[in-house]
């Protein structure tokens, strides 16, 4: 076909396909940001140690600081029939693994029976002078339920075992990820051969490492 002056008409065939380009262009960008995002999301997948806590002094702080040591997890109570065996084990077992390459990490909770009815500098004297409690101790919280924290959240997901009373235990390893969880009535020392067993792992590991 001519067009008015007598050439012929070019048809604009090869025009099209470069409109198409652009938006495909941006898909494939978006793709690939999306693909990029999850990467991310699959290689930073929480642990316990990513969490952040507000300490008995009221500061907010970063659990990642006891990463590559031994956790064990109690919420704690200053009235309760475990308090006064429990702070004593727990206490002996501080001094005798940590704190380098264990800790445990108190958390008072008045949840349960409310026998954790004080303030947390009331909490945390009585712990110290009482029990010579030399081991970190966070602000009061809930642990069970709706209200619980997104650390215990965690703690409850990871093992399928929520707290249903006070001096309820969770053994998180140097990786954070829980290893298992005990009620009140299994004591510290019935559990010590576990938090043993994976400090000696981190000993091994660092001596061989050295």
């Amino acid at each position: 076909m001519l067009d008015p002056e007598g050439s012929v008409e070019h048809q604009p065939a090869s025009s099209f396909p470069k409109v198409l380009l652009i938006p495909l262009a941006m898909l494939l960008a978006i793709a690939a940001l999306l693909l990029a995002a999850f990467s991310a999301t699959r290689q930073k997948e929480p642990d316990f140690y990513t969490f952040k806590v507000v300490n008995i002094r009221g500061k907010l702080v970063s659990l990642e600081k006891y990463r590559g040591s031994v956790s064990l997890v109690v919420n704690v109570a200053s009235e309760c029939g475990y308090t006064d065996s429990h702070y004593k084990a727990l206490q002996q077992l501080q001094r005798d693994l940590g704190p380098y390459h264990f800790n445990v990490l108190a958390f008072p909770c008045n949840q349960f029976g409310q026998q954790e009815p004080d303030t947390n500098k009331e909490i945390e004297s009585f712990a110290r002078k009482t029990y010579g409690a030399s081991f970190p101790m966070f602000s009061k919280i809930t642990v069970s339920g709706a209200g619980a924290i997104p650390a215990y959240k965690y703690l409850i997901d990871s093992t399928g075992e929520e707290p249903t009373w006070n001096f309820w235990k969770y053994l998180v390893d140097p990786n954070g990820k829980v290893v298992k969880a005990w009620d009140s009535t299994v004591s510290v020392e019935e559990i010590r051969p576990h938090v043993t067993e994976l400090v000696r792992k981190i000993i091994l590991k660092k001596k061989d490492e050295l």
